[in-house]
C-alpha cells in the first residue's frame, strides 16, 4: 500500500475518523493548538528495540515516545511519500527534503492509515513532472500548508541539480501550476553575463 500524493478532488477539510488510545502523556507531549485536534494513533516499533507513538493531527503527523518526549513534528504537505508494507508490516515515510526515508514496524492499524492517506492527500493542489531525463524526473507540486492555508511550492526529486536547463524547466512547471489557481507567474530568470538564465530553480 503506497500512497504519494497527488492532486486533490477538493479543498483541504477535516477527515471525519477521530479518536485514539494514545496515553495522555503521549497525547499531551504533542502541545495542540486550540483548533487542531489529534485524530489518530498508532504503536510502532518492536519489544526487541522499543516502541514509539505515530501521531495524526489536522495539521500534522509526530513521533512520540513512550514516555511522552517529542520526537519530531512535520505538516502535512512535507510527507512526500507513505507506503505501508503488508509483507514486512513496516511504514515508511518520506519528507520531501529528506532522502533517507524513516521505516517503522507498523501492523495494521486501519484508521491510522486511513488518515494518514487523507492528511497527505488533502495537502495536494495539484503536481507534474519535469520534461527532464531520467528514470524518476523531478516533480513541481503545490501544495496547501493545512495549518494557516498558504499554498506552498515544492521541486521534488530534483537531487541538487542546478543547470539552466532544469531552472527553466521547474520556472515553467511551477508558472503552470500557478495558473490553475490563479496565480501570478513568477518573474523571469535574471540573465548572467552570457545572457542565458541561472541556476536557481525557484526563487
Amino acid at each position: 500500500m503506497r500512497w504519494r500524493p497527488r492532486r486533490s478532488s477538493g479543498a483541504a477539510g477535516r477527515p471525519g475518523p477521530s479518536g485514539t488510545a494514545a496515553p495522555e502523556q503521549v497525547r499531551a507531549a504533542l502541545g495542540l493548538d486550540r483548533a487542531e485536534r489529534l485524530l489518530a494513533a498508532a504503536r510502532a516499533g518492536r519489544d526487541s528495540t522499543g516502541h514509539v507513538w505515530l501521531l495524526a493531527t489536522t495539521w500534522r503527523l509526530a513521533t512520540v515516545t513512550e514516555t511522552g518526549e517529542l520526537g519530531w513534528a512535520r505538516p502535512w504537505h512535507e510527507v512526500d511519500v507513505a507506503a505501508w508494507s503488508r509483507e514486512a508490516n513496516e511504514l515508511t515515510v518520506t519528507f520531501v527534503d529528506e532522502r533517507r526515508p524513516l521505516v517503522f514496524p507498523f501492523g495494521q492499524e486501519g484508521l491510522f492509515l486511513q488518515v494518514l492517506r487523507e492528511r497527505v492527500q488533502a495537502s495536494v493542489v495539484s503536481s507534474v513532472e519535469l520534461p527532464l531525463p531520467g528514470r524518476r524526473p523531478p516533480r513541481a507540486v503545490l501544495r496547501h500548508d493545512l495549518a494557516t492555508g498558504e499554498l506552498v511550492e515544492q521541486l521534488v526529486g530534483a537531487g541538487g541539480r542546478t543547470d539552466a536547463a532544469a531552472a527553466q524547466a521547474a520556472r515553467e512547471a511551477f508558472n503552470h501550476l500557478r495558473e490553475e489557481v490563479g496565480m501570478p507567474p513568477l518573474p523571469p530568470l535574471p540573465p548572467d553575463a552570457a545572457g542565458t538564465p541561472t541556476a536557481a530553480p525557484f526563487d
